[in-house]
């Protein structure tokens, strides 16, 4: 009987302890998501819009909905970038479950181009005092065959995005307009879902018209104008914006603001997909492949090789590249190793450098993402230093008297490969050699050859 109240009260005071710990678990739980809701989470994007923006922006989305943010604030500086990128992340923010604010800030910094497009494409559409947005006509990537458009209509202002097409100029007239009637439509389409200033928009398509951002304000372009995020938070709580499951009035006053800064892998990303960057691990890659191949088994420029030119040709494949442009860097590069392997004075090594210099500067022509033209002068420096240096060395070679293979083994350096007193063997250039010396010598002492009788090395010490 005693037993049974022992475990009977054994039972009811665990019991206890798990209701207890139940409960605990429960508030904790209903805490975490309550301060989840009254957060804001802040991201930061600053310069091109490329294929690690987008990676940010949508691993952003992801954070915030996993946070239970109340909306995202996407702090925004950009002078333009990739219009499929651009695209790609409009439609992540029209599907989006969490509000998104655009905020250019702080003041100086600008939504250019793309970045316009951004502002049209959010929820809700911020702006600092002493910036600006606009300049959005999309331009198309030069660059291609004899014969193709290299310069817009008047009508076509110059932007700073790529539509990734080549055209000849016949057609190019009517291509151009097909892509401008397109971006006129997107961006119109933008402005009347969440009712801003949609014939502005067309003008800063068609003209590449700018606003700072007071006037922004005023001709309805944007919705709010703040100097810091708190004003921000203020100025849109209760502000009713529309989204892709209906209308949400948004409660934000009083939100703590959750930053989500780029990491590692964002940084990686934009560090790979930086034109320069990508050009710079081709060339590497290609070099390092050359060597391997000249001198198998060395292992090392081959691994090198490999990598790099794994990660240029991931880098390619988010980039707007143009493929003759490419492929005039492969053929220009080939030739210089043609010239360094059999000198052609200067023929091959001529014209490889010109295929060269003007493969690299089509290969990426977009207004922000483009080769920088010193990196592309450095390196037709560089190989037409090493031609030059190949070509004196042949021709010096050339001008030397022919020697007997005996002739020039004599002064060279051999390893003694067992003790040995008047005769007996060594190692000279990789090969083993039958060696007379007068003095006796022992294993791994360094010999000098003196002279040569058949295949007898007759050597002294060093």
């Amino acid at each position: 009987m005693t037993f049974g109240k022992h475990v009977l009260r054994i039972f009811s005071i665990s019991l206890g302890f798990l209701l207890l710990g139940t409960l605990l678990l429960a508030w904790q739980t209903h805490a975490q998501t309550q301060t989840a809701e009254r957060q804001a989470l802040l991201l930061t994007v600053e310069g091109a819009i490329g294929p690690a923006t987008k990676d940010y922006f949508e691993r952003g989305l992801r954070t915030a909905r996993e946070r239970g943010s109340e909306v995202m604030i996407v702090q925004l500086d950009t002078p333009g970038g990739l219009v499929e990128t651009t695209r790609d992340m409009i439609r992540e923010m029209l599907g989006s479950d969490i509000p998104v604010v655009m905020y250019v800030s702080p003041s100086g910094a600008r939504a250019a181009s793309a970045g316009t497009y951004l502002l049209y494409g959010s929820h809700v559409a911020a702006m600092a005092p002493a910036t600006h947005l606009g300049s959005a006509t999309p331009i198309q990537m030069g660059g291609g065959l004899p014969g193709m458009s290299e310069q817009p209509d008047e009508d076509d202002a110059t932007g700073d995005e790529d539509t990734s097409t080549d055209t000849p100029r016949r057609g190019g007239d009517a291509m151009e307009r097909k892509v401008l009637e397109d971006a006129v439509s997107f961006i119109r389409s933008l402005a009347e879902r969440h009712g801003r200033n949609a014939d502005w928009a067309e003008q800063a398509v068609r003209e590449a018209v700018n606003l700072t951002a007071s006037e922004a304000l005023e001709q309805e372009v944007i919705d709010v104008l703040a100097s810091d995020l708190s004003e921000l938070l203020a100025k849109i709580d209760g502000r009713e914006v529309v989204m892709h499951d209906g209308e949400r009035i948004l409660q934000t006053a009083g939100l703590e603001v959750d930053r989500f800064d780029p990491d590692w892998r964002t940084q990686l990303l934009a560090i790979i997909t930086n034109p320069n960057i990508a050009y710079f691990l081709m060339l590497i890659g290609f070099y390092g492949l050359l060597f391997e191949l000249s001198s198998p088994g060395s292992l090392f420029p081959g691994t090198i090789g490999i990598v790099c030119l794994l990660l240029a040709l991931f880098a390619f494949q988010v980039l707007p590249i143009n493929y003759a442009g490419l492929a005039l860097i492969v053929v220009g590069l080939g030739l210089i190793v043609g010239e360094a392997l059999m000198p052609s004075f200067g023929i091959l090594g001529i014209g490889g450098i010109a295929a060269f210099v003007f493969g690299s500067i089509m290969l990426m022509d977009a207004e922000n993402l483009r080769v920088s033209l010193p990196m592309i002068g450095g390196v037709a420096l560089l190989a037409a230093a090493v031609m030059l240096w190949t070509a004196t060395r042949f021709i010096g070679l050339k001008l030397q008297p022919a020697h007997t293979g005996q002739d020039q083994l004599v002064g060279h350096e051999a390893v003694v490969l067992k003790d040995f007193e008047e005769q007996g063997y060594v190692r000279l250039e990789g090969e083993r050699w039958h060696a007379r010396s007068q003095t006796p010598l022992s294993q791994g002492q360094t010999v000098k050859v003196v002279r040569v009788e058949g295949l007898t090395l007759h050597v002294e010490p060093v």
